[in-house]
């Protein structure tokens, strides 16, 4: 089977097994062996694939030049079956102008089936565009090579994200707290990272490091928090898993749900996420049921051999 990724991403060819950023995207692309295109270049693609996943770009910027564009018609050329890719919320595209948005619905209605990031998006997409097209959850993927899971305790709590409404870095931070003055906190350093919050003492910020980096320093924390409203493909609440680190997070979130479910929460239960926090602090059998839990579900959900086994299934639906 010949899987083409069309993204804004500028390079074309194959991931390969040992990239040093291997973020949830390329591990797909990479499992699936699949070739990668610019999506301005759907032109200068070959023809004869099987399925053509069409990543949209999230933000105004990125999509400035593909309005002129029929981007499905031309992605027909190139394969037999197109799918979208979701990449964000799935109310992402509605913050986009008004002509954007219809230009981004149209898509919707013309591909042949939608890849989503959580099972939990597929009746928004399902009301959306009606009964007529497979909609499946795409799985979110760590290629593990050469990688080993912990085998010891970390001594500080890791935030997931920054002090912005899309990551809820402050809800984080207040249950955070709750393991102070026993444990140190840090945090990460993304993208929508604000500028003052280098100022908070009692947070240790951690300069932002490719995937295949970061995957090692996550074994120096005991516990994640990651209150993020926003629900997308939730790769902290997986890496975690993978070395048997219990995070506390909003249970929309596939990822949270399967692997997590003894520390999930409703959006906005900061009061119930504060409980699971003082119960993992206090009671060293409840966190080593969560860490053994974890790890234990990553491997039956969302190992590499379930992603395919998986994906074969969502292909196989447009046959």
């Amino acid at each position: 089977m010949k899987i083409a990724f069309l993204t804004q991403m500028g390079f074309t060819g194959k991931i390969p097994r040992n990239h040093p950023n291997m973020r949830t995207e390329f591990a797909q692309m990479c499992a699936l062996k699949a070739d990668h295109y610019p999506l301005y270049d759907v032109d200068k693609i070959p023809e004869g694939y099987d399925h053509v996943i069409l990543m949209i770009p999230k933000t105004q910027q990125d999509r400035d030049g593909l309005y002129n564009i029929d981007i499905v018609k031309k992605a027909r050329r190139v394969g037999k079956y197109v799918w979208f890719m979701q990449e964000g919320p799935n109310w992402i595209f509605q913050d986009l102008p008004i002509h954007q948005q219809f230009w981004h619905y149209n898509i919707l209605m013309d591909v042949d089936g939608i890849l989503t990031e959580n099972r939990s998006d597929i009746p928004y997409f399902r009301g959306l565009v009606g009964d007529d097209k497979p909609i499946w959850n795409i799985p979110s993927l760590m290629i593990t090579d050469d990688i080993i899971p912990r085998n010891m305790w970390g001594d500080a709590i890791i935030l997931g994200g920054n002090f912005v409404r899309w990551y809820g870095g402050f809800d984080s931070y207040i249950v955070g707290k709750v393991f102070q003055p026993e444990y140190q906190l840090a945090c990460v350093s993304m993208g929508r990272k604000q500028t003052l919050e280098d100022s908070i003492e009692d947070i240790t910020y951690l300069p932002y490091v490719e995937w295949r980096e970061w995957i090692d320093v996550l074994t120096d924390f005991h516990i994640g928090i990651h209150l993020m409203p926003t629900i997308a493909a939730g790769t902290f609440a997986m890496n975690c898993a993978f070395h048997g680190i219990p995070v506390i997070g909003y249970e929309e979130a596939d990822t949270q749900r399967d692997l997590h479910p003894l520390t999930s929460v409703k959006i906005g239960d900061i009061e119930s996420a504060r409980n699971i926090a003082e119960k993992l602090k206090n009671d060293d059998g409840f966190y080593q049921e969560c860490s053994i839990e974890s790890r234990e579900l990553w491997e039956k959900l969302y190992s590499e051999e379930v992603f395919l086994e998986h994906m074969n299934k969502v292909f196989g639906s447009l046959k």
